[in-house]
């Protein structure tokens, strides 16, 4: 079984800064890729950000320069910094993994249960 807990989300005034977490808890050996989603009411999911095992990192053209994502592998951690936030980055951030490596077996994908930005202006 794996768990993806995201924090840090809360209400911020726009140009400001917040710095998201995602832990993922159970005996996890790797996994192999994560990436932050976010979704607006009436809008479709969108990716924001995707980091593999070894560093690789993508992100949304309208988020570039402006967000950073990271991750501590022994920690089974990944952060997203927000900084120049905007209006239209109020979204239900959610955080997701890809192939996951376990003691109790191969897991395909995990979504963690989301954590509202609202970013002000």
């Amino acid at each position: 079984q794996v768990q993806l807990v995201e924090s840090g989300g809360g209400l911020v005034q726009a140009g400001g800064s917040l710095r998201l977490s995602c832990a993922a808890s159970g005996t996890i050996f790797s996994i192999n890729i994560m990436g932050w989603h976010r979704q607006a009411p009436g809008k479709q999911r969108e990716l924001v950000a995707t980091i593999t095992r070894d560093d690789t990192i993508d992100y949304a053209d309208s988020v570039k320069g402006r967000f950073t994502i990271s991750r501590d592998n022994a920690k089974n951690t990944m952060y997203l910094q927000m900084n120049s936030l905007e209006p239209e980055d109020t979204s239900v951030y959610y955080c997701n993994a890809a192939g996951i490596y376990t003691r109790s077996g191969y897991f395909a994908a995990a979504w963690g249960q989301g954590t509202q930005v609202t970013v002000s202006s």
